[in-house]
C-alpha cells in the first residue's frame, strides 16, 4: 500500500494518509456540513478496503503461510492507520492551529473549511481520527498486521530528509516574485515548512505535493527529478508524485538517454512472452510505457526511430524475422517488414496523442562504436553456432540471428545492434565470463545506457 509496508502486499500506488484524504476533497463537491465531510472520510476508507491484494497467498497452506510470516488475515495497518498516524502527528504537534488550518486548506483545495462550520483545525482532525478508530480492521489473507521490519530498516533518517523537503518548499517561496502563475501564499508555505521540520518530513512532503497540484504550479524537469528522488527515499511509488503534477517536460529527444532500463525496438522484443502475440494492442502497451522522468511519448519516439532504421535498410525480410525471433524468443512469427510497418504505425498513433508537435527524425548512427560491438557479436556467434531459437515453436538457427545482428551493427546502427545483442544473449542463455560482462558494461556506458540496462544480463555470468 505505502512505503510503510513491503510493496508486494498490495499494489496501492495512489496518495494515502491525510494527503490522500485531502485529494479526495479536491475531487468531490464541497460538503454542505460536517456530516457530509465525514462521509467523504468514510468513502475514502471504503475505497481502500476494496483494493485487492497482489500476489495472493491463498494457495499456500496454513503452515506455509506461517513460515513465510503471512499467518494473519487482519490488515491492522491499513489506510485508516496511515491516516490516523498523520492526524495524530499534527494534533499533538507544537504547530499553531492557524498553521494546520492553512495546510489543510491548501491541500484540500479550499473545498472544505472547518472554520466555516465552527471547528478549529485540530477539532476537524480529531473527528477524522474518531471516524478511523471506529472502523474494524479489514481482513485480507496474506497481510501482516503491522509495519514491516523491511521498511523500518530502510526508511531514511528524519534529519536527512527534513532538510531536503524544507529546501524544496523554500525554493517555491523564492519563486513567488518571478512566477506568472498562482502559488501558495507565504503563510501556507511557512506552515508546510513547519510540518516538514517539526512534525514529519514525509507528511510535509506529501502535503507540499498536494499544494503544488491544487495550485497547478508549473514544475520544471530539474525540480521534478528532485521530487521523484525524494519520493523514492520515502518509499513512495512514482505515481504518487506524478499524478496531477503540472510538469514542464522538455521536447522529445531520441538522443537523450534517460531510460533506466532497455528502450526502443529491443525493449519491445523484451516484452514478448509465451502468451504474447504480435499485435497492435501488444505494441500499444509498450509504446505508452514511458519511463519515470521521461517526456511523454519518448518510448514511442525511440521505438519509431529504431523501426525506421530497420525499414529503410537493406536487411532482408527473412533477416528481420530472425532478428525478432532471437531478441524476443516469442513463439509467434512475423512477416518481416509488415511487422515493422505495424510497429511504426502504432508509434505514430501514440505520438499524435502524447506529443503532437513532435516530428520524427532518424539521427545519424553512432558508428564510432561499431568495431567493439562487432567483436562481441562475432565472438558470441562462434559459441552459439549450433543453437536454435524457439526450437518448439518456430525454430530459427542461431547463426541466422547472429548474421542479422552483424548486419545491423555494421550497416544500420551499432547502438541498436548492441541492444538487440543483449536480448539475444538472454534468449540463448549464453554463459558469460566476468571479463565479457565488464566489456558490455563499458560499451553500455559509452552509449549512455541507464543504470540497469546492461545489468539485465548479469545473471548469465558463470559462477567462480
Amino acid at each position: 500500500m505505502t512505503g510503510r509496508q513491503e510493496p508486494y502486499y498490495v499494489e496501492y500506488d495512489a496518495d494515502f494518509g491525510l494527503s490522500g484524504l485531502a485529494e479526495a476533497f479536491t475531487l468531490s463537491p464541497a460538503p454542505e456540513d460536517t456530516g457530509a465531510a465525514l462521509g467523504l472520510v468514510t468513502a475514502k476508507l471504503d475505497a481502500y478496503d476494496r483494493e485487492c491484494p497482489v500476489g495472493s497467498v491463498d494457495h499456500l497452506s496454513a503452515d506455509e503461510r506461517s513460515i513465510l510470516g503471512y499467518d494473519t488475515s487482519h490488515d491492522d495497518w491499513g489506510y485508516a492507520e496511515e491516516l490516523r498516524e498523520d492526524v495524530r502527528g499534527l494534533v499533538e504537534s507544537p504547530l499553531a492551529d492557524e498553521a494546520i488550518q492553512a495546510v489543510w486548506r491548501a491541500a484540500a483545495g479550499g473545498g472544505w473549511d472547518p472554520a466555516a462550520h465552527g471547528m478549529s483545525a485540530r477539532d476537524w482532525l480529531r473527528r477524522i481520527d474518531e471516524t478511523c478508530a471506529a472502523r474494524p480492521p479489514r481482513k485480507i489473507p496474506g497481510r501482516r498486521p503491522a509495519p514491516s521490519s523491511w521498511w523500518g530498516a530502510w526508511r531514511p533518517a528524519a534529519d536527512e530528509a527534513r532538510d531536503d523537503v524544507v529546501a524544496e518548499i523554500a525554493e517555491i517561496r523564492s519563486c513567488r516574485e518571478r512566477s506568472a502563475g498562482p502559488l501558495p501564499s507565504p503563510d501556507t508555505l511557512s506552515a508546510l515548512e513547519e510540518v516538514a521540520a517539526r512534525v514529519d518530513p514525509d507528511l510535509g512532503f506529501r502535503l507540499f505535493l498536494r499544494a503544488l497540484k491544487v495550485y497547478s504550479v508549473r514544475i520544471e524537469k530539474a525540480r521534478y527529478d528532485r521530487l521523484q528522488a525524494l519520493g523514492e527515499r520515502f518509499g513512495h511509488p512514482a505515481a504518487l508524485i506524478d499524478s496531477g503534477l503540472d510538469i514542464a517536460w522538455p521536447p522529445i529527444d531520441t538522443a537523450r538517454r534517460d531510460a533506466t532500463w532497455d528502450f526502443g525496438f529491443s525493449h519491445l522484443a523484451g516484452q514478448a512472452h509465451q502468451d504474447w502475440r504480435e499485435s497492435r494492442e501488444e505494441i500499444r502497451k509498450t509504446v505508452a510505457g514511458d519511463d519515470i522522468g521521461q517526456t511523454p511519448g519518448s518510448e514511442a519516439a525511440v521505438l519509431l526511430e529504431d523501426t525506421l532504421r530497420l525499414l529503410r535498410s537493406a536487411l532482408p525480410d527473412a533477416a528481420v524475422t530472425a532478428l525478432w525471433a532471437g531478441a524476443s524468443n516469442s513463439p509467434g512469427s512475423t512477416d518481416g517488414r509488415d511487422w515493422l510497418r505495424l510497429i511504426a504505425d502504432v508509434c505514430r498513433e501514440r505520438l499524435r496523442e502524447a506529443a503532437p508537435a513532435y516530428t520524427p527524425v532518424v539521427a545519424p548512427a553512432r558508428t564510432e562504436l561499431a568495431d567493439p560491438v562487432l567483436r562481441e557479436v562475432r565472438e558470441t556467434a562462434l559459441a552459439v553456432a549450433d543453437k536454435v531459437v524457439s526450437p518448439h515453436w518456430h525454430p530459427v538457427p542461431a547463426a541466422d540471428v547472429m548474421d542479422a545482428l552483424e548486419h545491423v551493427v555494421t550497416r544500420i546502427d551499432p547502438d541498436l545492434g548492441f541492444r538487440l545483442f543483449l536480448r539475444v544473449l538472454r534468449t540463448l542463455s549464453v554463459s558469460l565470463t566476468q571479463e565479457q560482462y565488464d566489456r558490455y558494461k563499458a560499451i553500455g556506458e559509452r552509449f549512455g545506457y541507464g543504470e540497469y540496462h546492461v545489468s539485465d544480463v548479469d545473471h548469465l555470468i558463470e559462477a567462480g
